[in-house]
């Protein structure tokens, strides 16, 4: 169960989309545990990457220094899910902390672009503050033994102007650094990232400024829900009542990132491996199975087919 579909090459080169491209590319989860975490997530059948400790620089052509965060990642076909956790007094670490005071969980939405700094500069023009561009990277080792430099541009909306969370873009530089076929495969099927699901105050209101960062427009979903489609996965925009109700989970505080939607290969035995580890369902969603995310990782995921070509 859960070969992948595609080779780390195929996977590495789709993950960067066209130029004027959108994708939903990961969401993170900010860990007050980093091996307790990592332990329920292998219960859950997730394969994780390594622990590695991320470095960026704070201005354009300065030194590397630490950002006081350590992560490991599970790799999907389509996408991939982060755990973050702090390591230090950093101003990043410091962000991370106060996020999770407010709730256990996903706090962190990343799409995908071939363009960080032209995203930079629309999210300037439409007011959205940005800071300038990071430029992060990471130390990988290789399946041949070697070490490499993941490299990664990231532009962030402002906090005031997304209050969900940590709202971003990313452009891959090196994504066959971290595509690798060893990571790839996962016991619970995991192929693909098919979504996010966000819990906010006012639907209409946060619809309006989703549209606006992100350039395309949502469409109404059922069940009172606002879907924002990109070009490989989706943002699916709820009041409290209607997560509640799709999802079987209420929200601790809004805005809340609920979690992710993951598509597998085969939810029958994904939903049996969930079953045997003890894994609370919450509801069946339109999407798939809503689950509980252990106390470790806070808030749900959800488990449904996956649209992997």
């Amino acid at each position: 169960m859960g070969a992948p579909v595609l080779t780390a090459r195929d996977a590495a080169a789709r993950q960067v989309p066209a130029t004027g491209g959108l994708v939903l590319d990961h969401v993170a989860h900010f860990l007050p545990d980093i091996d307790a975490a990592s332990r329920d997530l292998a219960r859950m059948g997730f394969s994780l990457t390594p622990v590695s400790h991320q470095v960026h620089r704070t201005e354009p052509g300065g030194p590397l220094v630490s950002a006081g965060t350590a992560n490991r990642t599970a790799m999907l076909a389509r996408g991939y899910l982060e755990f973050l956790a702090t390591t230090g007094d950093t101003p990043n670490a410091a962000k991370l902390r106060a996020a999770m005071a407010r709730y256990p969980g996903t706090h962190l939405v990343c799409f995908g672009t071939a363009e960080a700094d032209a995203v930079h500069a629309r999210l300037v023009a439409s007011g959205f503050e940005p800071p300038p561009v990071v430029a992060l990277q990471r130390e990988v080792g290789m399946e041949d033994g070697s070490q490499a430099t993941a490299r990664f541009g990231v532009a962030r909306a402002s906090p005031e102007r997304m209050p969900e969370g940590r709202i971003q873009f990313v452009e891959h530089r090196t994504p066959a650094c971290i595509w690798q076929d060893r990571w790839l495969t996962h016991p619970n099927g995991a192929l693909s990232l098919e979504g996010v699901v966000v819990a906010v105050p006012d639907v209409a209101e946060a619809a309006r400024r989703w549209a606006m960062l992100s350039g395309r427009a949502p469409d109404p979903g059922d069940g009172g829900m606002q879907v924002l489609r990109t070009d490989r996965g989706r943002v699916l925009l709820g009041d409290a009542g209607a997560v509640e109700a799709r999802y079987g989970m209420r929200p601790p505080c809004l805005p809340w990132i609920a979690g992710p939607v993951i598509g597998v290969a085969d939810a029958a035995a994904t939903e049996a491996l969930l079953a045997h580890s003890g894994i609370a369902v919450l509801r069946r969603a339109p999407e798939g199975l809503a689950v509980a995310a252990p106390a470790s990782l806070g808030g749900l995921f959800v488990f449904g087919p996956a649209s992997v070509d």
